[in-house]
């Protein structure tokens, strides 16, 4: 049982109706009691889209791997490839560009 006993209760036009509902579902609330008290207490929701930091942590793994690969190569071997150092300097750079792109997009919130 809810230990809430004060009910809130205000109108809206229709297309502040409209507004409220789209914000809502763009936060992925799906009940408009959570939603709205969320809102009154906090005054904004956040919602990001970690889908591109999912990305760099993945390119992350592979580039640890490779250089992980690299380097028991050159212990084994006493010698390591130009080719592999540039893959691995390409795949870094490839990563600090996705970064880069991360934090300006965050750094913009």
């Amino acid at each position: 049982m809810s230990n809430r006993e004060k009910q809130l209760h205000f109108f809206v036009n229709e297309e502040e109706d409209k507004i409220i509902k789209r914000k809502m579902k763009e936060a992925g609330i799906e009940r408009l009691s959570v939603y709205l008290r969320k809102m009154a207490i906090e005054g904004y929701i956040l919602k990001l889209d970690l889908s591109d930091l999912r990305e760099a942590v993945r390119l992350l793994r592979i580039n640890s791997n490779n250089l992980n690969q690299y380097v028991k190569k050159a212990n084994e071997m006493g010698k390591v490839y130009a080719e592999d150092i540039q893959d691995v300097k390409q795949s870094q750079e490839e990563l600090w560009r996705l970064m880069k792109d991360i934090l300006a997009r965050l750094s913009a919130i």
